[in-house]
């Protein structure tokens, strides 16, 4: 057994109980994955982060589900900067992060934290229809064409007409795994419908989403910074966002209100960036005992 500090935060919010909730495990890097996945689960959390020493930029991070890593996550690395910022472990207004996406860099401007994520890849467009059955709504509830976009973890970004519809939402595991072998996907991890309307939740946002998770995760996650990239780059390219910079908002309807700011990196019809931006609550800090091997 080895000691590791940790720090939950509530990223993507300036008080508690609000975003995301995400375990950021310093020096944990080393651990295999059966151990940090076993921690995901324990904590009953959507993700949690394990920091090391790199060679390539100012700190590895390593981000794990319940079920397996993934070479990125949006509210992990505002959670994780923020950490290291609370425990000075990082000074400036800059660090660079290893990911398995890439080098993220990140800004810190007072409470504010801003990832750059990569340049959004646009894929297949499935059928409508399937999409549709995956989140248990008609079809003609969806606006244009859903598409499978990344930047840094894919997502088939999905426009629904109103909030009524984001509400009703229900995921149909058996229906997404026929839409995540359509999108190619290994598994159904990660291939979940993101779903946005084009009206906040408050009169300050301008989007409003839901992610509905497969298990083991839980069957919601409060806000998804990486997935809120990939949405934005989706709205950009298809001509449904005008502003370059805009509020997107996610969690309301579970009790944790989340909000990011969402900044354009390039021309809108092929975006070279996408920042997000948000602030992270320290909750929690602690030690945790974690074996060599679970």
């Amino acid at each position: 057994m080895a000691v590791y500090d940790f720090d939950w935060v509530d990223a993507f919010s300036g008080q508690a109980f609000g975003g995301n909730g995400c375990a950021v495990v310093h020096g944990g890097a080393a651990l295999s994955d059966e151990v940090c996945t076993s921690f995901v689960r324990e904590t009953s959390l959507v993700e949690c982060t394990f920091t090391g020493a790199s060679k390539v930029a100012d700190i590895r991070v390593r981000y794990f589900l319940a079920s397996r890593e993934i070479p990125f996550a949006g509210h992990p690395t505002i959670a994780t900067v923020a950490a290291l910022k609370d425990r000075g472990l990082i000074s400036g207004t800059s660090v660079t992060l290893e990911t398995g996406a890439g080098l993220v860099p990140v800004t810190i401007d007072g409470d504010m934290i801003e990832m750059t994520q990569v340049a959004p890849q646009f894929g297949p467009m499935p059928d409508p229809e399937l999409v549709a059955a995956a989140v248990s709504l008609p079809v003609d509830v969806i606006v244009g064409q859903p598409q499978k976009v990344s930047t840094g973890l894919p997502f088939c970004i999905t426009v629904l007409k109103d909030h009524a519809a984001l509400k009703a939402a229900r995921l149909d595991v058996e229906a997404l795994a026929r839409l995540a072998r359509a999108l190619g996907a290994d598994g159904i991890d990660m291939m979940e419908p993101f779903l946005v309307t084009l009206e906040g939740a408050s009169a300050t946002g301008d989007t409003y989403s839901r992610l509905l998770m497969a298990p083991p995760s839980p069957p919601e996650d409060p806000f998804t910074g990486s997935a809120t990239g990939a949405m934005a780059a989706y709205l950009w390219k298809h001509g449904l966002m005008q502003k370059d910079s805009f509020v997107a908002e996610q969690g309301h309807g579970m009790g944790r209100p989340g909000q990011a700011r969402v900044t354009r990196v390039g021309p809108a019809e092929a975006p070279t960036g996408v920042r997000v931006a948000g602030e992270g609550f320290i909750l929690m800090r602690g030690t945790v005992d974690l074996p060599a091997e679970a």
